[in-house]
């Protein structure tokens, strides 16, 4: 398949790398960054280009992973009718490109991407398109990219979209937090890495609230109030510990009435 990238910040970068990897023609980088641009197609071995009347008009697909505030306004400055567009947003609604052409979809990669990393992590991809033929065609495509294709509308997208801002960017933030409370008082925050990984690894065979553990769920005020007291230097972490200390007490008891 014929591919030209709109877009060169992450996910551009990993959805192209898959792409050249399994065998697509990318023929062009398009962003209005030139640098950015020509990074990105030197990497992808092809051509670049930061003015829109320039952008290669016989793709067979078109990726466009543009920030979610740049997809609004992406039909004032392009339009590729009759050729098949796809944003690749969680939280953007498909029809967003239908000034762009009169066939468009999404191919939404559900992962956190780092164009720095050297190994690309296992990438579901939900798909959706405005006609049965569009979404043959994406679901080849993504079917070429990973083993984990699922079809998903514009409610479903935005429902996982949510819970994954919530499993990856709330505890990211949790682990910042914690990062910085080691590293004030001393102590290896790698040391905690194994425990990570097997909350994170318990996962692919229980659910999580069966697997809850820690001084919340037995209501052990010695213990939480002893951590209180250790986080008065630490006001952002003691918010997130008193709100999740009660959260949890508070799903405990419903459990178990």
């Amino acid at each position: 398949m014929k591919l030209v990238l709109i877009g060169s910040g992450n996910t551009a970068h990993i959805l192209g790398q898959r792409s050249m990897i399994s065998g697509h023609q990318i023929l062009q980088v398009y962003s209005r960054d030139p640098q950015h641009a020509a990074g990105l197609a030197t990497i992808l071995k092809t051509k670049s280009t930061s003015n829109p009347a320039e952008i290669n008009a016989t793709a067979d697909l078109y990726l466009v992973a543009l920030k979610d505030e740049a997809l609004y306004q992406i039909s004032s400055w392009l339009k590729l009718d009759p050729r098949l567009v796809a944003h690749t947003a969680g939280a953007v609604p498909m029809n967003t490109l239908e000034q762009v052409s009169s066939n468009f979809g999404v191919v939404y990669p559900l992962q956190s991407l780092r164009k720095e990393n050297q190994q690309v992590p296992e990438l579901p991809l939900l798909i959706d398109a405005n006609t049965t033929a569009n979404l043959d065609l994406l679901r080849l495509f993504a079917e070429s990219l990973t083993d984990r294709v699922q079809e998903s509308d514009d409610e479903y997208r935005r429902k996982i979209h949510l819970a994954a801002i919530a499993v990856n960017n709330f505890t990211n933030y949790l682990f910042t937090l914690t990062e910085d409370f080691c590293k004030r008082e001393k102590i290896d925050f790698r040391l905690l890495l194994p425990l990570i990984r097997e909350t994170v690894q318990r996962l692919d065979q229980h659910s999580p609230a069966v697997m809850q553990t820690g001084p919340a769920i037995r209501n052990d005020q010695v213990t939480i109030n002893k951590h209180l007291g250790m986080l008065t230097n630490y006001p952002e972490l003691r918010v997130v510990y008193e709100l999740f200390t009660d959260q949890i007490t508070s799903f405990t008891q419903k459990r178990r009435e």
